[in-house]
């Protein structure tokens, strides 16, 4: 039997929802669950339902900020959360993906870029839209100058630098630590020190940054 994964639409605009959920509606394995069009009814529909995947349109997040993409990533930590936004600042960029957004897709995009989004965030890897991954490079590895991110990349240490590469591939924790013949909790550790050290707070700030490094391919996980 074939998996079918529970998708939310999160979007103010009837029109982008209906397109999406006709482009979806030819996939057999990915099922529109439900839609809304502000971020208190997703937060509700989410409790009720508990999807696997959320398309959250960034404006809703409006003056507060990243403030849904937190609280959904609080409340269902399991579940994966899409950005569909026609904002491609850095600001927006970096709030999304520190808040705990899995991907950053422009609305547009095309129907095939779309899917691939959809198809990337819920294979467990992170999704970024081609043309704004070298804006998310930068905002990763450009900032303060005494302490940006390359400086701290030599903080870790060999095997941390392996261990982010897969994690960055989209692996387990139950992969690599078979991989290495280690415990699944030694490879937390190990990612949890990584956090610490670059001072990052969730496994697309990870993603992001070896991108950043350029020791993954911006393909990997941008599609």
């Amino acid at each position: 039997m074939i998996k079918t994964y529970k998708i939310i639409l999160s979007d103010a605009h009837p029109i982008l929802r209906v397109g999406i959920r006709a482009l979806l509606g030819h996939e057999p394995d990915l099922q529109v669950v439900g839609e809304c069009s502000n971020t208190e009814d997703t937060l509700i529909m989410a409790d009720e339902i508990k999807p696997d995947l959320i398309m959250l349109e960034l404006d809703l997040l409006s003056a507060h900020g990243s403030d849904a993409v937190a609280r959904l990533r609080q409340r269902h930590p399991q579940t994966r959360i899409l950005i569909l936004t026609q904002h491609n600042s850095e600001e927006h960029i970096r709030e999304a993906l520190r808040a705990g957004a899995n991907g950053y897709v422009l609305k547009d995009a095309g129907d095939d870029e779309l899917v691939m989004a959809v198809r990337t965030v819920l294979s467990g890897k992170t999704f970024l839209s081609p043309s704004i991954s070298e804006k998310v490079i930068h905002v990763f590895l450009v900032g303060n100058k005494t302490n940006t991110l390359q400086t701290r990349w030599e903080t870790l240490t060999s095997r941390e630098r392996e261990i982010l590469k897969l994690i960055a591939e989209g692996y387990t924790s139950k992969y690599i630590a078979e991989h290495y013949g280690l415990s699944i909790k030694t490879i937390e550790k190990h990612r949890s020190n990584m956090m610490k050290k670059l001072g990052l707070h969730n496994v697309s700030a990870l993603t992001t940054f070896a991108i950043g490094q350029g020791i993954v391919r911006t393909n990997v996980s941008a599609g």
